[in-house]
């Protein structure tokens, strides 16, 4: 029997979210609100001016959510990523067409920011660094990824009143703890080393699903999770001289 996490995918929400119907709006805002990040990080790298960055954002979201260049998506190319990526591509080459179109010169005309959702996450932070745009996109998007599995697991610790072990044990998901840190959470918790280390190996796993789960969600087919997982790690590795930006590479089990 199929894994249920795989019945719905990011694809399956563009598909429904063609439809002129309030189910395929609400799909289609989540889908911008969960790529909104990765999409800015690409515009801080290929637009000068961060104001026009922000607004070229806007745009290219209000656009979708308007419903008409969604419909041109096809879930046979795999990676939702990938398609959002080269519409946004398009979305520029079109918005250039446009500014070499004017008489006098002037700057990429204004673009509305007011169809922004409600709710959507702060702007992420210009990373002038050694990354290309493309670069950007992906260590982003593998930034939220990973953002996104750690709060579906906060959550869930949360519900079942572990929500102060999962803060205190969070450094090891993330692979930002020091050797020796365990004896000193082993004394916080009351437990002895080897429950810990057995809690702290489960939570370790409850994460590595919860990160399959968000990639599963991008994709059409759950084969392609094992490259997608490669390809996040291999974004995290990428040099950026954002030190707000960084999140240590998970623990090696993550991608098992």
């Amino acid at each position: 029997m199929p894994d249920p996490r795989f019945r719905e995918t990011r694809w399956t929400q563009v598909r429904r979210a063609k439809l002129d119907s309030p189910e395929g709006r609400q799909a289609l805002s989540e889908l911008c609100q969960s790529y909104y990040e990765p999409v800015t990080a690409f515009l801080r790298h290929t637009v000068a001016d961060p104001d026009t960055a922000l607004e070229l954002s806007h745009a290219f979201f209000a656009k979708l959510l308007a419903g008409g260049a969604i419909a041109r998506a096809n879930e046979d190319q795999g990676r939702f990523r990938s398609y959002l990526l080269g519409a946004l591509k398009h979305f520029l080459a079109r918005q250039r067409e446009a500014e070499g179109r004017l008489k006098r010169g002037a700057a990429i005309e204004h673009l509305s920011t007011d169809a922004s959702p409600d709710g959507w996450p702060p702007l992420a932070l210009p990373d002038p660094g050694q990354l290309s745009p493309d670069e950007a996109y992906d260590r982003q998007w593998a930034l939220t990824v990973l953002q996104r599995a750690m709060e579906s697991l906060q959550r869930e610790c949360i519900h079942e009143g572990r929500g102060g072990f999962f803060e205190e044990a969070k450094p090891w998901l993330t692979g930002d703890a020091g050797h020796g840190d365990q004896k000193d959470l082993a004394r916080s918790t009351g437990m002895n080393e080897t429950a810990l280390k057995v809690a702290i190996h489960r939570l370790r796993r409850r994460f590595r699903d919860r990160l399959r789960a968000e990639i599963a969600a991008t994709l059409e087919h759950p084969e392609g999770i094992e490259s997608e997982l490669q390809a996040l790690f291999a974004a995290l590795e990428r040099k950026s001289t954002n030190p707000g930006n960084h999140w240590p590479v998970p623990h090696q089990e993550t991608g098992a």
